[in-house]
This record gives C-alpha cells, sequence and structure tokens, in this order.
C-alpha cells in the first residue's frame, strides 16, 4: 500500500497533473475490469453471493488501510447521512451487476456515464448550486443521448435498461452525498461502501448461495481486489492533481467497458448506442468545460 502514499505528485506541477491523470486512467480500467469479472460470474452465480465475496476481497485489501486510520471511524460527521450513503452506494452496487446480468457490460456504462448530469441536476436542487443557460443546454443535450442510448418504445424498453439507468441515478445521489460528507476520510467512506454490499450481500445470500470452484472463486476475489485498488487510484489522483484535470478521463471507462465487453462477452454496441454514448460524452466534457471556465472567471474577478 506504500506505493500510493509516495505518489504524492511530481517534481513540477505539469508531472503531478500527468500522474494524476494516469491514476485516473489506471482507475477507470480497473473498476472496468472488476465491472467484466462481475458480470462474468453472475451469469452463473447469484447478484447476492458477487456482493458478499467481492465486498470481502475488497476489506480486506483495504484493512491494512483501514487499521490505520481506525480512530477516523468513532466520530463520524451527520451519522445519519453517513448510513443513508451506505444505503445509496449499496443500491447502486447491486443495480449494476443485476443490469450486467442482462446487458452487454457497454451499454450499462453508458447509462451510468449521464450520472455527471443527473449530479448537476442534483446540485441545483440540493445543494443550491446555480446552473445557468450553457449548462442547462448541455445537460438537456445529455439527456437527448439517454433517450437516444434507451431508445424508448413500448417494444424496446427493458427492465434491465431501467435498472441500469437507476444505477446511474443512485451513482450520482452517491456523489451528491459525498460533497455533503467533505470532512469525512475518503478511506471511511470507501470501506463503508463495501460494509454495505457485504452486508446486503449476507442478507440475499442464503436463499441463492452456490459453492463456488476455486477458479470461480478466484474471480470474485480479483472483482473486489481491483475494485478496492480502483478506489485507491481514484482517491490519490483527485489529492495529488485538481480534480477539474483529471475528471474528464473518467469517460475512459467507456473505452474499457468496449473492450472488455467484446473480447470477454463478444458484445458490442449497436450503432444508437454509439451514437447515445457520443452525445453524453460530449455534454459531460462540455458541463466539465464550463465549470472550468466560471472557476476561471470568479478568481479573476477575485483578483481584481
Amino acid at each position: 500500500m506504500g506505493i500510493f502514499a509516495k505518489l504524492s505528485g511530481g517534481t513540477t506541477p505539469n508531472s503531478t497533473r500527468l500522474i494524476g491523470i494516469a491514476l485516473m486512467l489506471a482507475a477507470m480500467g480497473l473498476f472496468a475490469f472488476g465491472d467484466a469479472l462481475g458480470k462474468l460470474v453472475v451469469a452463473s452465480y447469484s447478484v447476492g453471493q458477487l456482493l458478499l465475496l467481492r465486498a470481502a476481497a475488497g476489506l480486506i485489501v483495504l484493512s491494512p488501510l483501514i487499521w490505520r486510520q481506525r480512530a477516523a471511524f468513532t466520530s463520524l460527521e451527520r451519522p445519519w447521512l453517513q448510513a443513508a450513503r451506505i444505503g445509496v452506494a449499496t443500491l447502486e452496487v447491486a443495480a449494476f451487476f443485476l443490469a450486467t446480468r442482462y446487458l452487454p457490460l457497454a451499454d450499462v456504462i453508458t447509462y451510468y456515464l449521464a450520472s455527471s448530469l443527473f449530479v448537476t441536476v442534483g446540485s441545483a436542487l440540493f445543494l443550491g448550486e446555480r446552473i445557468g443557460r450553457a449548462r442547462l443546454i448541455a445537460i438537456l443535450v445529455g439527456f437527448g443521448g439517454v433517450v437516444i442510448a434507451l431508445q424508448p418504445s413500448a417494444e424496446t424498453v427493458s427492465w434491465p435498461a431501467l435498472i441500469a439507468l437507476v444505477a446511474s441515478v443512485a451513482f450520482a445521489a452517491l456523489l451528491l452525498i459525498t460533497r455533503s460528507l467533505r470532512q469525512t476520510p475518503d478511506m471511511v467512506l470507501a470501506s463503508q461502501q463495501f460494509v454495505g454490499t457485504f452486508a446486503l450481500g449476507a442478507v440475499l445470500v442464503p436463499s441463492g448461495w452456490t459453492t463456488p470452484s476455486v477458479p470461480d472463486l478466484s474471480l470474485f476475489a480479483i472483482a473486489g481486489a481491483v475494485s478496492a485498488l480502483g478506489l485507491l487510484c481514484v482517491n490519490r489522483s483527485l489529492r495529488i492533481a485538481p480534480a477539474s484535470v483529471v475528471v474528464p478521463f473518467q469517460y475512459s471507462m467507456i473505452i474499457w467497458g468496449v473492450v472488455f465487453g467484446y473480447l470477454i462477452f463478444g458484445d458490442w454496441p449497436t450503432p444508437t448506442m454509439w451514437v447515445g454514448m457520443s452525445i453524453i460524452i460530449a455534454a459531460g466534457l462540455a458541463i466539465i468545460a464550463i465549470e472550468q471556465r466560471e472557476r476561471r472567471a470568479a478568481g479573476e474577478a477575485a483578483q481584481r
């Protein structure tokens, strides 16, 4: 684990940002790989079993850091909001893997990309942040991309697609709550997410337990381990580089999703999914660019 502590940045601001970008790209690859393994095992095992064993592996990987920061768990800010965050995070993970059981990995990740749009709307509704005309246009365009990807009609709308969309909304809610818990250490937040999914998995497993073979058990373990490592990469990336620099690279996850979906499952996005995916990415990047422009303008105004 010491390697993450040593990655405190390079010798220059540019090298620090490059390290942050590299960590974010690595995190997206790890998340997509872990999601692909999860999709692979839920074809033969229940979602509850995946949640249980994946969370157990993640907690084992994080245990040295959890022990080192154990004092932080004794005085948490706003316990009820912490509990709500655990519930939302658990719903998000369960819905994601349930959707991957029926849909191609890249399709589910596409719906996830819409979470940045939901976060922007939620920030205005619940955090009092101003949207502005430019961001509102970007949000509407992004929702258009979601509609194109979803292909809503009586014949094409499916429950798995709606479940994936619910997972995206839950993920956006998770990000909004996390914004409100800025004083809580990253390790506490990360471990809480695994504890929540472990608890739900423990509840669901008795009704659908299948004793895994050794090779399959290793897939469960790897899925949890790479997800934990991905969280560490994201946290370190955001710690050493500005969020406005590294966040746009989260969209690289769709590339990994297409690659792993094709190599492991032989899935390839449909033309309409490609169009919807491209629109969602463009809208998300536009929102990030607008936020950067507003931040620079505010900084220049403060210096006058």
